[in-house]
């Protein structure tokens, strides 16, 4: 036990915040497979947490905007590769308490388990604390990632190109197609088709996160159309 203290202290000294209830931070790194008391429901208000904070961010930093261009810009920033992301800075993997079986099918590695916990870890802070707490230590965290897709604000992402396109000329909103996913849990690469009927045009994009094969499917489609990504 003393050695599991340890190790929390030094995940609180990467996270840049000492909890004052240990428990709140035992729960948030308690998967469903560990125990009854889970980090389900930490999960679900940190994710809200996470959204809102970073929409305030997004919307004091640029206020300019328009509403459109700040959702695209909060969906770049705050989803499951970003939060996979700060995962491994936290090294969240060396302290997730899973159960034999999950632990066995190597579920401290899968991104979904880790990226969840990181929005329980938030709603664990929020919980033991306060709001601006939790926002100064959200900030912390997600700015590099922040940062980072903010100096590309002026490049729309292939999805949004291709969406764009496609409604300027009336047709139908491409659909993409999971075909098919490989590799071990913690290793995943997943091939989605984008489909473009009115135009008979079909593209596989193959990439770490059904997110990234989808915007590669898309950016495919964008060249046969011959339209780049702007």
């Amino acid at each position: 036990m003393a050695k599991l203290k340890a190790n929390f202290n030094h995940f609180c000294n990467l996270l840049g915040y000492q909890f004052n209830s240990k428990y709140l931070l035992v729960q948030a790194l308690t998967h469903r497979s560990a125990s009854n008391k889970n980090n389900e429901r930490l999960e679900f208000l940190g994710d809200s947490l996470l959204n809102l904070i970073t929409a305030e961010f997004l919307f004091q930093k640029f206020s300019d905007l328009p509403e459109g261009e700040l959702s695209r810009l909060r969906s770049q920033c705050v989803n499951k590769d970003s939060l996979f992301k700060i995962a491994d800075s936290l090294r969240i993997k060396d302290y997730i308490q899973l159960g034999v079986g999950e632990k066995m099918g190597g579920g401290q590695n899968r991104p979904s388990i880790l990226s969840d916990a990181v929005e329980a870890v938030i709603a664990a802070i929020y919980l033991d604390s306060s709001y601006e707490n939790t926002r100064r230590i959200v900030i912390s965290l997600l700015e590099q990632y922040i940062v980072s897709e903010i100096k590309y604000s002026s490049t729309k992402d292939p999805k949004t190109t291709l969406q764009e396109y496609l409604q300027s000329k009336r047709y139908h909103l491409p659909v993409y197609v999971l075909i098919e996913t490989s590799g071990m849990a913690h290793d995943q690469s997943f091939k989605i088709e984008c489909q473009i009927k009115e135009l008979h045009i079909s593209t596989i994009g193959i990439g770490k996160s059904r997110r990234i094969a989808e915007q590669n499917a898309a950016n495919l489609a964008l060249q046969k159309i011959g339209k780049t990504n702007e």
